[in-house]
């Protein structure tokens, strides 16, 4: 199912043929792209937890209807998966129990860096959120993440600090966007 489209990407649900479970493997067993998720924790080691990070996913946003999840970004010319983007509710001080503040962000594959999807990506996510009636989105941000941070800054949002009101109480840098 596609979730929606940009001039240059089809950002849809992850599924389970081979070449999306290899793609999932492939970012999430990364040590340069899992150090920026808790500090690698989650990283995959064998191709096969592919699946049950799918399942995952699949069960975590099952509840929102398709309003909230983590979504597949496609780039139109070449077909290949470029990474995730993500929206949903920050998890709270407990590190599981969603709150009330919504979350963009976004995990790219290192062969999809410095091409702009991250930025285009989140921009579509947010222009859907925000019809929701939606006032304000946050990206949180690992320390030190300068191409996130950079992320955020073109996607407008303003750097409000580190918190750590979310994830556990891990320090975040944190940025918000609010309603256009």
């Amino acid at each position: 199912m596609t979730v929606t489209t940009t001039d240059r990407l089809i950002l849809r649900e992850w599924t389970d043929t081979p070449a999306d479970l290899a793609r999932i493997y492939d970012i999430y067993s990364r040590d340069e792209v899992m150090r920026w998720l808790g500090g690698g924790a989650g990283r995959l080691t064998e191709p096969g937890q592919a699946a049950e990070r799918l399942a995952a996913w699949r069960q975590r946003y099952a509840p929102y209807a398709g309003r909230y999840g983590i979504w597949a970004i496609q780039v139109r010319d070449t077909d290949q998966v470029a990474g995730s983007v993500l929206l949903k509710p920050l998890p709270g001080r407990d590190g599981h129990t969603p709150t009330e503040d919504i979350e963009v962000g976004w995990h790219l594959h290192p062969d999809s860096w410095g091409h702009g999807y991250a930025t285009e990506a989140a921009r579509a996510v947010l222009a859907a959120e925000f019809a929701t009636d939606t006032r304000q989105v946050y990206a949180v941000v690992a320390p030190g993440n300068e191409r996130s941070m950079a992320v955020c800054r073109r996607l407008g949002m303003t750097h409000l600090g580190r918190r750590t009101d979310w994830y556990g109480g891990t320090e975040v840098e944190t940025f918000l966007r609010t309603s256009p």
